[in-house]
């Protein structure tokens, strides 16, 4: 007599029970870090893109996008839609998809380092318990030098830890890794961790006028990001020509 299916075969794309027995079948959960600029959100599309034309199915999650919308977003002008992360409990999310009906192979995770601990163990439960491929994305480090909660654990639970190869240079020419925040021209090295703001120049911004419930920013409100490399980040040493030494915009 054959034996009846086994029932979270529908819940996503792994073998039958009967070839689990003979082959362990394990999801696998992956961080991609680097700093700004470095393609991380590039990759997660990519990846997004790969995976579905081998015909799975995933779920594209996002938590605080440079955008300010649910989507992630490339700087080279790539954009998918993403449901938004707050403080969601993300195996709920998966089996929401299931109760729809709809299976789910994968999970693509971008602005990773936004998670708390506890989602990241949830990432790690749904890989394990129900075979789920889980891709996370984010920087390592925030603008202190000091480790994101959400990155920390996955530098703990995680089977895979890639740096994206794609080099980001301070000023100096030296590689960087350093996500140095910037006001008035100064290093800031005190404040929230979570501050969405803008790599664009302080001179840059100046000239165009950044406005927010309008009042325009100047260089003295503006807040912005710039990678350096560790001896410039330690020195606040942000370059001979501080105008020309932003990079693309983050929101």
């Amino acid at each position: 007599m054959d034996a009846l299916p086994d029932p979270t075969d529908a819940l996503s794309a792994v073998p039958v029970a009967g070839s689990r027995r003979s082959t362990p079948v394990v999801g696998h959960l992956k961080f991609f870090f680097g700093p700004m600029d470095c393609g991380k959100s590039t990759l997660a599309l990519q990846i997004d893109h790969n995976n579905s034309r081998q015909g799975r199915r995933g779920l594209l999650l996002v938590r605080h996008d440079r955008s300010g919308r649910p989507q992630i977003s490339s700087r080279i002008g790539i954009t998918r839609e993403a449901a938004e992360i707050r403080d969601d409990d993300l195996r709920r999310l998966v089996r929401a998809e299931w109760a729809e009906g709809r299976r789910v192979d994968y999970l693509i995770v971008d602005e990773a380092q936004f998670l708390s601990p506890d989602q990241v163990e949830q990432l790690a439960e749904l890989a394990d318990d129900v075979q789920v491929d889980v891709y996370c994305f984010g920087l390592a480090t925030d603008f202190r030098g000091e480790m994101f909660p959400g990155s920390q654990r996955l530098f703990e639970l995680a089977d895979e830890l890639k740096a994206i190869q794609v080099e980001v240079l301070c000023w100096c020419g030296v590689p960087g890794r350093f996500n140095a925040r910037v006001r008035a021209g100064r290093v800031i090295r005190a404040g929230d961790t979570v501050l969405v703001a803008d790599t664009a120049s302080d001179t840059e911004q100046h000239r165009s006028g950044t406005e927010s419930n309008g009042v325009t920013d100047t260089t003295e409100t503006t807040i912005r990001y710039q990678v350096l490399c560790r001896r410039h980040f330690r020195l606040g040493d942000l370059g001979p020509d501080v105008a020309q030494s932003g990079q693309l915009r983050l929101a």
